[in-house]
């Protein structure tokens, strides 16, 4: 198997949302090492993120616009970013949209919308990325998915997004087994409730200790906590970890 270059660069999906997961990991991977690629609708915010990144870890970082629904969009940011940045290492799919609309008023837009980004855009952005990883012998694919595909929702979202995210763990399973011989491994995080946006909006205090009353542990997630299992699974040292799902959910589902 390859070894990791010595100078790496990750590439996330949806990480130019103020209060997401994406950004918050962005500066968690970057503070280590990484060089950042984000890909995010909003080009003007992937751009002005990743500069703020560079400047505030002294690494290369670029930003490009794309909808992760657009397969086009998708490998043309892709190609923007891996132009500007060192070899890409690592993938982090982050790039979803909630959808908290009751099953019985789920029109075929609205299935479709949520299927396009949640699990198309995990398809689209990977194929591009392993295209280059399996070139150069190495890489890390990491996609998240959700509590709610192994529980059935009960989270904020409902049916549209649960087979979405359900999809992501089939599809990262199958995904690994074709490219281990590549030297690429493909993992996927299921977070539990984490207190960001697309939770609804910022969280009260009692709406937050509601969440926390279904798991073990006695708050709900942050970023950093989904931030510090990506670093894991796209670093040298789980170069044995593949096809796996890392709850990290405060103990909500236990399998």
């Amino acid at each position: 198997m390859s070894t990791f270059p010595e100078s790496k660069t990750a590439i996330l999906t949806g990480a130019a949302s103020p209060r997401g997961i994406g950004r918050a990991t962005a500066h968690y991977l970057a503070e280590r090492g990484w060089n950042i690629g984000i890909i995010d609708l909003d080009d003007a915010a992937a751009k002005a993120v990743a500069a703020e990144i560079a400047e505030q870890h002294g690494v290369q970082a670029a930003g490009a616009g794309a909808d992760v629904s657009q397969e086009s969009q998708v490998r043309a940011a892709f190609d923007a970013l891996e132009a500007a940045l060192p070899q890409v290492v690592a993938l982090v799919n982050l790039a979803g949209v909630s959808s908290p609309v009751p099953y019985l008023e789920v029109s075929a837009d609205e299935w479709n919308r949520v299927m396009n980004i949640n699990l198309n855009g995990v398809h689209y952005a990977t194929r591009r990325a392993v295209e280059s990883m399996v070139g150069h012998g190495v890489g890390r694919v990491v996609s998240l998915s959700s509590v709610s595909a192994q529980r059935g929702g009960g989270t904020f979202s409902k049916t549209p997004y649960s087979a979405a995210k359900a999809g992501i763990i089939g599809f990262s399973r199958s995904v690994a087994r074709e490219l281990g011989h590549d030297g690429i491994t493909v993992n996927v995080i299921s977070p539990g409730p984490i207190d960001t946006d697309i939770m609804g909006g910022t969280l009260t205090d009692e709406r937050k200790a509601g969440m926390a009353a279904d798991g073990v542990l006695p708050r709900i997630g942050t970023p950093r906590d989904i931030a510090a299992a990506i670093a894991y699974l796209i670093s040298e040292d789980a170069g044995f970890v593949t096809g796996q799902t890392l709850n990290v959910d405060g103990g909500l589902y236990m399998h």
